[in-house]
């Protein structure tokens, strides 16, 4: 004899039932995908019962499977650790080539300090044949506006000290002449060279050989005469000696 099922109210189903049902719906999940999305839902992560949920937990991880996250994971943590040592050692690297650039400046800005203060006698080994105002008729101011080094033709002259040069050629009287605009503002001037060894518009630094003595312009015979100028014009002499003097080179 068949029982059916009456109408309006239903029995709640029997446990063996839902346990059937639910097993079912687990597959079905499982087999579509879904159950991973439910597993994940903070809803059912919260502590929410397989009864409460109608659910029942079947999703297990493999040993493998969990070997192979724990592996990724620590291949992760290993590049990101590998990053952040790179990281470093670029900034350290950067640092440091910083630090020597700024020594290089510093370097750079000293050597160019001491060349500026740097001095030397415009012929080496040599002496001051003739002093700053001498008084003879040989000069048409009747005083001597440099002093004169004793030196041969074709002796070695050299500039005092840094500057540039703002004439190079034939000064008249002076002969073949050079005249340095230096670092200071001062002009200093080399007459009666035999030679010129400068262009204008040349940097030059202490002791850079500018030409040779001679005896060229209104001379008695060969030497350096050497003049110390507020401009570069005849008749802003002044001492060349107290300058050389000043700057460190003994005359």
């Amino acid at each position: 004899m068949a029982f059916m099922c009456a109408t309006g109210k239903h029995r709640k189903p029997g446990r063996v039932k839902r346990t059937t049902a639910q097993a079912a719906g687990v597959a079905a999940l499982t087999t579509t995908g879904v159950i991973g999305t439910l597993a994940a839902s903070p809803a059912l992560a919260a502590g929410n019962t397989a009864e409460q949920t109608g659910l029942t937990p079947v999703v297990a991880v493999s040993e493998g499977v969990a070997d192979e996250i724990d592996a990724q994971a620590a291949a992760q943590q290993q590049a990101a650790e590998q990053r952040a040592a790179e990281a470093a050692a670029a900034k350290a690297a950067a640092e440091r080539a910083q630090r020597i650039r700024a020594e290089k400046v510093r370097a750079a800005r000293e050597a160019e300090r001491k060349l500026l203060n740097t001095f030397v006698a415009p012929i080496a080994h040599s002496y001051v044949s003739t002093a700053y105002q001498a008084s003879s008729s040989l000069w048409s101011s009747g005083a001597h506006t440099g002093i004169d080094f004793h030196a041969a033709s074709g002796t070695a002259v050299h500039a005092v000290g840094s500057g540039t040069v703002v004439s190079a050629g034939w000064g008249g009287a002076y002969g073949n002449q050079v005249v340095i605009r230096m670092a200071d503002g001062m002009y200093t001037q080399y007459g009666h060279l035999s030679s010129i060894g400068v262009t204008v518009g040349q940097k030059v630094v202490p002791g850079r050989q500018i030409g040779l003595s001679g005896a060229t312009g209104h001379v008695t015979g060969p030497h350096l005469h050497f003049e110390v100028r507020t401009t570069p014009e005849y008749g802003s002499d002044v001492d060349p000696v107290a300058y050389l003097r000043k700057h460190g080179v003994n005359v």
